[in-house]
């Protein structure tokens, strides 16, 4: 059997060249055994109708045996000659030929290192690729965070048109100014907590 892979032609056929011509030596092979089978059975057949006869089934099998020998010596050899011509001449591919889905290529061609750098700028295209996704997701992740801290504003902003509403209700008129005096009134209870606690933490010690 060829040593060639013949790449190419298995890519055509869908199969190798050396495949085939296995399977057709394999078949050749089984189908000489069957003959020689039939013949010895016809053989015995025709011993057992002959009077007086001292050829016994041992002996004709090992007449068989040694033509199937003889005969697969034969076929070997032809086949060997027979498998050289079809891989040479009918399952090979012309080295001047190219399949129909190699034609860019031939519209195209490129040598070993422009091959590598396109893997390289493929590669490089498809990191940046990741980057802008993982922007992306990063963006969008915090639009949902603006859109939550939106939406926590308005509740506030409702919060103080429905406090001052309520101030309006009770004769407070504005409602921000009512706000800044809380918020001065809170610091000044604050300040006067925190001299209380020191004036305590004072008393104490001594």
């Amino acid at each position: 059997m060829s040593v060639d892979p013949m790449t190419y032609e298995a890519q055509f056929f869908g199969f190798t060249p050396q495949t085939c011509m296995f399977r057709i030596y394999i078949a050749f092979q089984d189908y000489l055994f069957e003959v020689m089978q039939a013949v010895e059975q016809v053989i015995l057949k025709k011993m057992e109708g002959i009077p007086g006869c001292d050829i016994t089934p041992v002996q004709i099998r090992k007449c068989t045996e040694k033509f199937l020998c003889f005969m697969k010596g034969h076929f070997d050899n032809l086949f060997g000659k027979m498998e050289q011509l079809f891989l040479q001449m009918i399952l090979r591919i012309p080295p001047n030929i190219l399949l129909p889905e190699d034609k860019c290529q031939e519209m195209y061609p490129y040598s070993e290192e422009e091959f590598q750098l396109l893997q390289k700028e493929i590669k490089e295209l498809q990191e940046k690729c990741k980057v802008e996704m993982y922007t992306k997701q990063a963006l969008l992740a915090e639009l949902e965070e603006q859109k939550i801290v939106e939406d926590k504003l308005k509740q506030t902003l409702t919060l103080f048109d429905e406090l001052e509403n309520v101030g309006r209700d009770h004769g407070t008129s504005d409602f921000r100014e009512s706000l800044v005096s809380v918020v001065q009134n809170s610091r000044k209870l604050q300040d006067i907590r925190d001299n209380v606690e020191k004036e305590s933490k004072r008393l104490k010690i001594s």
